[in-house]
């Protein structure tokens, strides 16, 4: 009998062990243990009904570019291997000539900013298996011409064109200087909010070229100290227009190749004017222009005579607070064009004829149009993807140009989105949920109906199953005012309604944005599963001015960026606190960049109701932010003072009662460290008590080597500490 307890005893601790194993560590989370696979590179051809993905073989430690066919998703062949080429050694991008018969690959990567780089590019012969280098420098966003026998792209500045046929570069502009001129290439800011760095684009033809200059000369300067390349410290400067500050003077030019001649294009009688976009039609003389006054209330299109230079404005777009720049303006073969617009309300597909004339707004209802994907010529159907299935949900859909029989071509509530074949017979679908992790499939066009699943990601749930975690409950939080705001929490898996349990909140909050959202979202959630096994309620709640429920619910934050936002979230809190297992004295808030911006101020703000807060990279007064995203909502702090010191947390700091930990990188060059200089001056002279990290020449993302494992153990002993 004592034998048999003994035994007993032995098993029972055994599993009591087992059990604490199955706990999520930090070092799991960015270790890698629950990465997930994908599709990497994922690039659908356009002349045969194929498309290619990038993979690596780890048996010859090899990148390779392989052509897969769509309907039966079987290898065609490898297009490259790395092995067979000892030029180069890896690919960090690649992309194709229209004739889908050379390869342009990017290797030996350097980052400028958030999007841009300067790489190595090599030009691989597909028929021929021969690599050429046609240019020894680092460059930047090179393209072929329409014909593949001529290559654009920037260098230093400027923009150059090299030719195959007579293995020369011809030089387009002369003028580029840092810090001053730029020709084809963003700068700074226009990268960062527009999202775009090619600011050049070829016609149809291959004869010439439309580009944008930057004159940065009275953008002010922004210097940024680096202090682990050597004894001394070292300076990057670089132009930053904060709100109200000069932006970068933008003007038009058209290069003709054929006459080498460069033509500047009068747009009209602008003042501090956008240039968000440019785009040749499928005319080879008509170039499609988007302009946007400073407040971005205001957005024309103008088509362009390349020869002339005569320009036409057929679209007006006009909005009370401000107008999205997006990539969805689309040309058919008629040069009729497709276009997206929140002028009805929500985001909806609109097709046009060539002189701006309204033919049909093809999708209606309260709800946004998330993506448009293409138009199948020949059936007449315009595929997209939306919300209509929920706010937190993105599904894909078929519908005819003239707005009739709608299909849902994906089946499963989560997050779909699809990439399709070029004839349009098929698309692969990436689907995910907050319960299922990624899976890639093969899917009927016509009916959506599965051919064949390509990638699932079973062994990462099953993997995330053997942890004590409980799955993210969705629901719609309503406050005391009224407002009914999409919501997650996370409880811990032995949830007992009896308990009283600390709450952390998490939230980013930015105009447009969206955290509650029915999708697999990694490393973050990890983290918050593993606060839930350690006995915390973790919640989201996005608030009014986040995205995909109407242009009024996004838009209503205008010139108030933080003020209403910071109300839900305090209003969120106390219901939160209210709930019957909830600890009310104990309820924290976390956020990085906007969301950080926001922790603070609900700290401040909501001192009796908020326990701790972390804030990360913050915002601390939109007066130290861009001019293009800042004034978009805020316009600038000359017409609107108040809006930008009555929601500034620097402005609140007196009211601080609870614990804060404030973070930033000294190398932000988006969300600079000055915003954290700053508030922590005025917490010192408030005479508040606080904590902070500050870690050297890290980005905004503050990541590389082990720090986001060092950060997320210094935030999750902050929470333990205090919460």
């Amino acid at each position: 009998m004592k034998k048999y307890l003994i035994t007993l005893l032995f098993i029972v601790a055994c599993s009591l062990s087992a059990t604490a194993q199955q706990k999520i560590t930090l070092e799991e989370i960015w270790g890698g243990a629950f990465r997930t696979k994908g599709m990497d590179e994922l690039n659908a051809m356009k002349n045969t009904n194929q498309y290619t993905v990038l993979n690596f073989d780890r048996a010859s430690k090899s990148f390779q570019i392989d052509l897969y066919d769509f309907a039966t998703l079987e290898k065609v062949s490898t297009l490259f291997d790395t092995k067979n080429h000892s030029e180069i050694t890896s690919i960090d991008s690649y992309s194709f000539d229209k004739n889908e018969k050379k390869i342009l690959i990017a290797t030996n990567s350097n980052p400028i900013f958030r999007h841009s780089f300067t790489a190595d590019y090599f030009v691989y012969d597909i028929a021929t298996r021969k690599v050429s280098k046609f240019t020894n420098r680092q460059i930047q966003e090179p393209t072929f011409s329409a014909d593949g026998t001529k290559i654009a792209y920037g260098f230093e500045n400027n923009l150059y064109v090299y030719d195959y046929i007579s293995d020369a570069t011809v030089t387009l502009t002369f003028d580029g200087k840092k810090n001053a001129i730029i020709n084809g290439i963003t700068d700074w800011v226009y990268e960062e909010e527009f999202a775009f760095v090619k600011a050049y684009d070829w016609n149809i033809s291959g004869s010439k070229i439309a580009y944008i200059k930057f004159d940065e000369t009275e953008v002010p300067e922004f210097s940024m100290d680096l202090y682990n390349e050597g004894l001394y410290p070292t300076q990057n400067v670089f132009k930053y227009p904060k709100a109200g500050e000069k932006n970068a003077v933008v003007s038009l030019h058209i290069y003709d190749l054929k006459t080498n001649t460069t033509q500047k294009i009068n747009l009209g009688n602008y003042n501090d004017f956008y240039i968000p976009r440019i785009k040749w039609t499928n005319e080879a003389n008509t170039l499609s222009v988007q302009v946007m006054n400073r407040h971005q209330n205001n957005l024309d299109l103008h088509f362009v005579d390349a020869t002339t230079g005569n320009t036409k404005i057929v679209l007006n777009e006009k909005d009370n607070a401000y107008i999205d720049i997006t990539d969805n303006l689309t040309f058919l073969k008629d040069n009729s064009f497709i276009w997206t617009s929140e002028k009805d309300g929500f985001n909806h597909i609109y097709h046009y004829d060539k002189t701006g004339k309204l033919k049909k707004q093809i999708t209606k209802g309260a709800w946004e149009v998330t993506n448009y994907y293409g138009f199948d010529e020949k059936s007449g159907i315009i595929y997209y993807q939306s919300v209509e299935n929920g706010s937190i949900n993105r599904d894909v859909y078929a519908i005819k140009i003239d707005g009739k029989s709608k299909v849902r071509l994906s089946s499963k509530t989560g997050t779909n989105n699809a990439t399709f074949s070029p004839n349009f017979q098929f698309f692969i679908n990436a689907y995910s949920s907050a319960t299922v992790a990624p899976t890639h499939t093969l899917n009927n066009s016509k009916t959506g109906a599965l051919v064949k699943t390509i990638i699932s990601n079973e062994a990462v749930e099953q993997k995330l199953a053997k942890y004590d975690v409980a799955p993210k409950e969705f629901f719609v939080l309503t406050t005391e005012k009224g407002h009914q705001l999409n919501a997650w929490m996370i409880k811990p898996k032995n949830f007992d309604p009896n308990k009283k349990y600390p709450v952390f909140m998490y939230q980013y909050s930015g105009p447009g944005s969206q955290q509650v959202n029915n999708d697999w979202n990694g490393a973050d959630d990890y983290w918050f599963m593993m606060l839930a096994q350690q006995g915390y309620i973790v919640a989201c709640v996005d608030g009014r001015g986040t995205g995909f429920k109407g242009a009024a619910f996004k838009k209503c934050t205008q010139k108030e960026l933080g003020k209403y936002e910071v109300e839900d979230q305090i209003d969120a809190a106390k219901v939160i606190g209210k709930y019957n297992y909830v600890d009310a004295s104990r309820i924290g808030i976390f956020g990085w960049s906007y969301g950080g911006f926001m922790s603070s101020n609900c700290l401040f703000q909501g001192a009796d109701v908020f326990k701790m807060a972390i804030a990360v990279a913050p915002v601390t007064s939109w007066r130290y932010y861009d001019s293009i995203y800042t004034e978009r909502y805020m316009q600038t702090p000359q017409e609107n003072a108040s809006g930008y010191d009555n929601n500034s947390p620097i402005n609140h700091v007196s009211k601080l009662k609870g614990n804060f930990l404030l973070v930033h990188g000294t190398a932000d060059d988006n969300v600079h460290v000055q915003n954290t200089m700053k508030m922590v001056e005025a917490l010192v002279q408030a005479n508040k008590q606080f904590d902070w990290a500050i870690y050297p020449d890290k980005n905004h993302g503050i990541y590389g080597g082990k720090t986001r494992l060092q950060l997320y153990t210094k935030m999750t002993n902050f929470i333990k500490e205090k919460l």
